[in-house]
């Protein structure tokens, strides 16, 4: 049989293990991909650090997956091989469930996870659900396109369904590998776009990319700031402090939405008469990649990325969870 390299976690808190093992066969319904490029999400520390339960060991982590179709197998006729495609978070359904007869896949209740539920794209190959792959445009290059299928597709996603219209005051809330992506699309939508960000370090990029306003949360009071101009419309929260989410409640304007996409684990602190102006809050983890690949080529989106060879995923990883990447990892696969 034919040799893959890949990562494995082996347990809760393992180590990254460069193994050997079998090239995988597709069973109905599913492709072998040949990994070109896998992205490294935060959401990649659920496999490594055991965060879910139930997940069987040793798993290969990854779901921010680009490559080509390498086998395919039976029900899979609507793909070709060599065709290039994606893979995110969302690894399959079962088609039956009552969420899926009202085509809600993503709360399907036999829902896989790529990377943790079933292996992900920690590796040269992986069979991935037909049903979830997504074409990729030409005029995004693999390792470009890697980050959208995951950190794209969220950021953009929130920021479509949000109801917010042109014009509209939309705060980015951490301009890292979340923000970064967020403050184009914003700005491409047509939002006045207001970046939050605790440094001056990071004012000259946020401009670059498009944002109309900054303020440093360090020195200037971000509530304020905001309620000048009206109060926000949305307030897309990306760094994971419970704290500082807390503290811009205030901010919203009159039916204003705060939008949670990051995983901050403390409680949120706020007063609920400051809801009584119809104000929201909620989280958001859905969005179609399709309609983020297409939007990103139309508007000329594209992720800043740091690429690593897949040995060096321990180094990816650990600068990800520091965020000292610049401002997506990831893994290219050798040809």
């Amino acid at each position: 049989m034919a040799k893959m390299k890949a990562i494995q976690v082996s347990a809760p808190h393992g180590d990254f293990e460069l193994v050997e093992r079998e090239i995988p066969e597709p069973k109905e319904n599913e492709v072998l991909i040949k990994v070109q490029a896998c992205g490294i999400c935060h959401g990649d520390a659920v496999t490594k650090e055991g965060q879910f339960p139930g997940i069987q060991y040793p798993r290969i982590p990854g779901h921010e997956v680009v490559g080509t179709i390498a086998k395919l197998g039976t029900g899979t006729e609507r793909w070709k091989l060599g065709q290039r495609v994606g893979v995110g978070w969302h690894g399959g359904h079962c088609f039956k469930c009552a969420a899926c007869s009202r085509g809600n896949f993503y709360g399907c209740e036999k829902s896989l996870t790529t990377g943790i539920s079933m292996d992900g794209g920690y590796a040269e190959y992986m069979v991935a659900h037909a049903e979830v792959l997504v074409h990729i445009p030409e005029e995004l290059n693999s390792l470009e396109a890697a980050p959208l299928v995951c950190a794209g597709r969220t950021t953009f996603g929130a920021l479509e369904s949000s109801g917010a219209k042109g014009g509209d005051v939309v705060a980015i809330h951490g301009l890292g590998g979340l923000g970064h992506l967020a403050v184009q699309y914003a700005a491409k939508l047509g939002f006045k776009t207001v970046v939050l960000s605790h440094s001056k370090d990071k004012e000259a990029l946020a401009y670059q990319l498009g944002a109309h306003v900054y303020i440093d949360t360090n020195t200037t009071d971000a509530t304020k700031e905001l309620k000048k101009m009206g109060g926000a419309k949305v307030i897309l929260c990306l760094a994971p402090n419970s704290k500082a989410i807390s503290a811009l409640v205030g901010a919203l304007g009159y039916g204003g939405k705060m939008i949670i996409v990051t995983a901050a684990y403390e409680p949120l602190q706020f007063s609920p008469l400051m809801l009584l102006s119809g104000c929201s809050i909620g989280g958001f983890a859905g969005g179609n990649i399709d309609d983020t690949l297409r939007f990103s080529v139309l508007a000329k989106v594209k992720p800043m990325i740091e690429v690593f060879p897949l040995e060096q995923v321990a180094l990816a990883y650990e600068k990800m969870m520091t965020s000292k990447v610049h401002f997506r990892a990831v893994l290219k696969m050798n040809d």
